[in-house]
């Protein structure tokens, strides 16, 4: 008998990457959704495709075996949950308090069963400490009895999604509503200390020692790259984020943003510039990924949570700030998202009213804690003013 491997989430991380780890480390893996067509379709195949596509080539893998539970089942998500050994989340942090006591029903199960294997949680969502964040929601539906097994034998695993994977086109959900297209790209890094027990084997699962370096990497380049070719991008008029990054002015802009990134990590987390260069020369290939279609709409939208101030672009300046040198091109990316104002993104549209409601100024401060009369705040009102002007 295979092992079961429990993957909450059926889209596109779901089935686009943890399920194919899973399959592929000889688990079968059950999944929780709340899509009955593809519950339907998954339980009728026991299979799914995934489409690995390039600029280079094509190609189709077949994932199985697999079968799917409705979100509703939860005496039979608790049974599934009581024999896994591994189990994942990605279904958006809004959803993790509904899925909460259904991963509690399982536990109690495990309690009352005394099962000596651990059970470990791998959580894939964009949410500041996902694990310990999700570890309170479970404990809360567990009695004060069922604690001390849940301490010793429950795993909660923060990770960084580095794979791209782009919603499946109606095309596509026409086609076979389980396929799914993604890039080839499928590493893994996982926090060691949140593992119960060793960590299982699993493929292509890097586990970190050093996780929040992996974590600034993820954000401050990855994330931090795509935003900038997102919001230059949108200021020259591309539909794609590979016609940004073939664009030699924005490539130009790109590369010395990351460069000061880079600086940023490699001061704050003591690793090698080395390493944080190659990741970026990869990711360098994968945005040029015509095949998969990534808009620029999909990378630059929502930029009032890609503003934070810790998040991908005011964090990345304020680290090199922190080096005691001046974030020039980033402060240049930031400015050009404040200027994104897509018509069919709402939370552009509400940052723009508030603009003209209150000033750049204000909305800064609110937004991104940058204070009137910091020397960040200077640099991007100095790039912000003229992109206005030109649009004009």
């Amino acid at each position: 008998m295979k092992q079961i491997a429990v993957m909450f989430g059926a889209g596109n991380i779901g089935r686009g990457f943890i399920g194919q780890l899973f399959s592929e480390s000889g688990y079968e893996v059950v999944f929780v959704d709340v899509d009955e067509p593809l519950i339907e379709s998954l339980n009728s195949h026991q299979s799914y495709p995934i489409r690995l596509v390039s600029n280079e080539k094509t190609e189709e893998v077949t994932i199985s075996p697999v079968r799917a539970l409705h979100s509703r089942q939860a005496e039979e998500i608790s049974a599934v949950l009581k024999e896994a050994s591994i189990a994942a989340t990605a279904v958006g942090a809004r959803v993790l308090p509904m899925i909460a006591p259904l991963v509690a029903k399982g536990i109690s199960k495990r309690a009352a069963a005394n099962s000596s294997t651990p059970l470990n949680i791998i959580i894939c969502e964009n949410l500041k400490d996902a694990a310990a964040s999700f570890r309170k929601m479970v404990g809360e539906h567990l009695t004060p009895e069922e604690h001390t097994y849940f301490q010793t034998h429950v795993g909660f695993v923060d990770t960084v999604i580095g794979r791209m994977v782009p919603p499946p086109t109606a095309e596509m959900r026409a086609e076979d509503p389980r396929l799914i297209a993604v890039e080839p790209f499928k590493e893994l890094p996982v926090d060691r200390t949140g593992f119960a027990g060793q960590p299982p084997t699993i493929s292509n699962m890097v586990v970190c020692d050093n996780f929040p370096a992996y974590t600034a990497r993820k954000l401050y380049i990855h994330n931090c790259g795509h935003a900038l070719l997102g919001y230059f991008g949108y200021l020259h008029g591309y539909e794609y984020g590979y016609q940004a990054l073939e664009d030699t002015r924005i490539r130009t802009l790109f590369e010395q943003a990351m460069a000061e990134s880079i600086q940023g990590i490699v001061a704050t987390y003591g690793v090698k510039a080395e390493w944080l260069q190659e990741h970026k020369n990869d990711l360098v290939a994968r945005f040029a990924n015509r095949s998969l279609g990534d808009t620029i709409f999909r990378i630059a939208r929502d930029p009032l949570r890609k503003l934070a101030p810790r998040d991908r672009l005011i964090g990345a300046a304020r680290l090199v700030e922190k080096t005691g040198n001046v974030p020039e091109t980033l402060s240049f990316g930031i400015a050009a998202a404040y200027s994104f104002d897509h018509p069919e993104d709402p939370l552009a549209q509400e940052m723009k009213a508030m603009i003209a409601k209150d000033g750049i100024e204000k909305v800064m401060e609110k937004v991104s804690e940058l204070k009137p009369g910091e020397a960040l705040t200077d640099l991007v009102l100095k790039k912000y003013h003229p992109i206005q002007k030109e649009r004009q």
